[in-house]
């Protein structure tokens, strides 16, 4: 197996690297223990998370060992990094739900068995400093001048920035120099985003320690047209399949911009380099081949291939004009709701297929929205009984998106 600083960097993942001509060599000759860190501020995690789960997969089946740092405790105050305002407050109980669910998560795409990889708290260590002894041993090697002309600091200058936010660094950088005095943890990786607090911990190791650790920061998943990946109208794009079902993630990734096709199929899965040129040079029509190879590898790597096998069945179904297929966003309703009938504009909100009735009106007007195939022009429609086929109706959301409706 070849070196794989050099497969992470011919794929496209790696944005900034201390020492790069030594961490190669080091990743090329000796295991190495790494980490990444996942604040827990929501009860899953994102496509988003899944190109930083990707590295460690490339990593961990390189011979390296990876750290899954989950942050019961830097979630307690939330990095002010890429954010307009300060993050809402979750409780102690909320971040440790989420910790545990991303420990799930975490635990389909990584070998923990054996000491391969670990999943370790930074709560544990975390929540119980001494301030004092804390700013004493730590805080007195950051330079606040230093710190203020970082990026993740810099721009959130004239919103206001708290010194609770501020800590943030100090925090994260005490995170590394722990898993390096626990675990010889030596390599540090993270979005291209997180330059400035992985390099915080990589200094404060070399002074405290006198050790040669490393950085390394890869690309932020994002689309040809700038906008990150992972993010719609309709809300995030999310691992656990009860917020984001399988056949939505499928649809999502089938619908990636041709420009983006070979950039995601190198970021988002294991195929060979010479197949994926291949598939990126399908031209006209064809490139539908390559999107549908990207939309079943990464659904099958996060639900497995039964459930991709079923998303691609129901997208294919649903091209052909079928309506039938289990694995089709649905919502269920008990009958009585549609005795007296519901106004379109409520029913497309309730089942999330828009956030307002202005949302709505405004698909309605521009044909958008389609029940059972025929387009509705009347934005003061009542949806009834009568509508239903067999107990069910399919809505459809501009020319990709669909959602069923099911009554009880």
């Amino acid at each position: 197996m070849g070196n794989v600083y050099y497969t992470l960097k011919e794929r496209g993942y790696i944005d900034q690297v201390t020492y790069e001509d030594e961490l190669a060599e080091l990743l090329g000759k000796e295991s190495v223990t790494f980490y990444i860190g996942f604040d827990a501020t929501a009860d899953s995690l994102t496509l988003g998370h899944f190109l930083q789960i990707m590295v460690m997969m490339h990593m961990q089946r390189a011979g390296h060992r990876p750290i899954a740092l989950l942050g019961g405790g830097t979630t307690m105050i939330g990095d002010p990094s890429g954010k307009s305002d300060m993050r809402k407050l979750l409780t102690k109980e909320e971040i440790d739900h989420n910790a545990a669910r991303f420990k799930e998560q975490l635990s389909k795409f990584l070998d923990f068995s054996d000491d391969k990889a670990l999943m370790v708290n930074n709560a544990d260590w975390l929540l119980d400093l001494n301030f004092l002894d804390f700013m004493r041993e730590i805080g007195v090697h950051f330079s606040v001048n230093r710190m203020l002309t970082f990026d993740c600091y810099k721009n959130r200058m004239e919103r206001g920035l708290t010194f609770f936010e501020f800590s943030y660094m100090l925090m994260q950088s005490y995170d590394y120099l722990k898993l390096y005095r626990d675990y010889n943890c030596r390599l540090q990786v993270g979005g291209s985003d997180q330059w400035s607090n992985i390099l915080g911990g990589y200094e404060l190791i070399r002074k405290l320690e006198g050790a040669k650790v490393y950085a390394m920061t890869f690309n932020l998943l994002t689309t040809a047209s700038g906008k990150k990946m992972g993010k719609t109208e309709s809300g995030t794009i999310w691992l656990d399949p009860n917020k984001t079902s399988p056949y939505e993630l499928y649809q999502y990734l089938r619908n990636t911009d041709d420009r983006d096709v070979e950039k995601f199929l190198c970021l988002l899965t294991f195929l060979p380099m010479d197949e994926i040129k291949r598939l990126a040079s399908l031209e006209g029509a064809e490139i539908n081949k390559a999107k549908e190879v990207l939309a079943f590898e990464v659904t099958k790597m996060i639900h497995g291939e039964e459930e991709a096998i079923k998303a691609q069945n129901a997208a294919k179904a649903l091209f052909a004009g079928a309506k039938e297929e289990g694995s089709i966003p649905f919502t269920e309703f008990d009958k009585s709701v549609f005795e007296e009938g519901i106004g379109i504009l409520d029913l497309l909100k309730n089942v999330g297929l828009t956030k307002s009735n202005s949302e709505g009106r405004r698909l309605i007007e521009q044909g958008g929205i389609s029940i059972d195939g025929v387009k509705v022009e009347d934005i003061g429609k009542v949806v009834s009984l009568e509508d239903f086929d067999e107990g069910k109706i399919l809505l459809r959301k501009g020319k990709k998106v669909y959602h069923q409706v099911r009554i009880k």
